[in-house]
């Protein structure tokens, strides 16, 4: 995507280097600023504190920080520890434990002098292999949109929660990749975006990637979309995945469940937008088996923005003393979603659907 007419992905290796250069994400939508992660430590943080965020990116920045440790130390040992130490920093999102698996199979049979070479080489697969699934998944996608155009004279209007586009991937994103592809052909789309307290990626991520490909845009309230779902306000939902279930059940941002409860009251179709590397094959039932992360208190009761003056400033908005929660996904029932919107096509969120769609890997589950 393009940023003041600069094509970026949200991760790159510098050329010829060893560092990787990632989009700070807690700087937005702000300031646009650039760091660099040179070790496991770097790679670690940056995932913990949400510099980089979104389940396919989580993915690859962890690919990287098993590079680093091994440019350190390329022992089975230390091949290891680095995926236990990255693996345990966001429990939720299954792309993490994806891309570790994918690094230690294809390092642990190469000789420890060849692998820190053979896991950039393998790192920078996954980065390029995620950018063409983001492809493909809003190449099959916008059919949905484009297939709801035809039946209208106006936009379509579209809500989405949190932030499921290119910030969220190494481009192109999941649940934005079908409405910058609609809109690019000329389809008229509006989305209406979700604050998505408590850290309002809508309001601050989704928002600025919109705006900055010129994808028309109205930021709402988190509570708003029911209302504006009972007033035919919005033609159909498509959403981001943290992690799914063989059955199709979706864990993704809190407030999820919420708005496909009120999509399926309303008739609203309701897609979850996601590659193959979302999809957690040995688990069924999604709200018994995912691992919810409990995040800080603070992030309920502080919030950053900026100030008249320029000023960006971080202020508490809870009665002093009160006490926060702070859950940081919920799960969707496959019987609340519409479709499924993947890289291999679209298909109901059934084991049955997703097993059609990929059946090696359904299969290799099941055995």
């Amino acid at each position: 995507m393009k940023i003041g007419g600069v094509h970026y992905r949200t991760i790159w290796r510098g050329e010829g280097g060893t560092a990787v250069c990632i989009i700070d994400q807690t700087k937005l939508p702000h300031e646009f600023e650039t760091v660099w992660l040179e070790t496991l430590g770097d790679a670690a943080q940056a995932i913990a504190t949400m510099q980089v965020r979104g389940a396919p990116l989580i993915g690859i920045t962890a690919a990287y920080g098993l590079c680093f440790a091994l440019g350190e130390d390329a022992s089975d040992k230390a091949l290891d520890g680095a995926c236990e130490t990255l693996a345990a920093t966001r429990p939720t999102a299954v792309n993490l434990r994806w891309a570790l698996n994918e690094m230690r199979l294809a390092l642990k049979p190469v000789a420890p002098a060849e692998r820190a070479a053979a896991a950039y080489a393998k790192a920078d697969r996954l980065a390029d292999q995620d950018v063409e699934t983001c492809r493909l998944i809003g190449h099959h996608g916008q059919k949905v949109i484009a297939e709801i155009a035809a039946r209208k004279t106006s936009p379509v209007n579209i809500l989405t929660h949190c932030n499921a586009g290119w910030l969220a991937c190494v481009d192109w994103g999941t649940a934005l990749s079908p409405i910058y592809q609609a809109h690019d052909a000329g389809v008229q789309v509006h989305v209406w975006v979700d604050e998505t307290r408590p850290r309002n990626q809508g309001a601050a991520l989704t928002a600025f990637e919109l705006g900055a490909h010129g994808v028309p845009h109205t930021v709402i309230a988190d509570n708003a979309g029911g209302h504006l779902m009972q007033h035919g306000q919005v033609d159909l939902c498509i959403v981001g995945c943290d992690r799914m279930t063989a059955t199709g059940d979706a864990a993704n941002k809190i407030g999820t469940y919420l708005k496909a409860l009120a999509a399926k009251d309303n008739g609203v179709p309701f897609y979850v937008a996601l590659p193959a590397s979302t999809v957690d094959w040995t688990i069924s039932d999604g709200v018994r088996e995912i691992t919810i992360e409990e995040r800080s208190a603070a992030e309920v009761t502080h919030m950053t923005g900026l100030t008249e003056n320029g000023e960006i400033v971080t202020v508490q908005v809870t009665a002093p003393g009160s006490h926060a929660a702070n859950p940081a996904f919920d799960v969707t029932p496959a019987r609340l979603v519409t479709g499924l919107m993947t890289e291999r096509g679209v298909a109901p969120a059934t084991r049955e659907g997703l097993a059609q769609l990929f059946p090696g890997m359904a299969g290799d589950a099941a055995a």
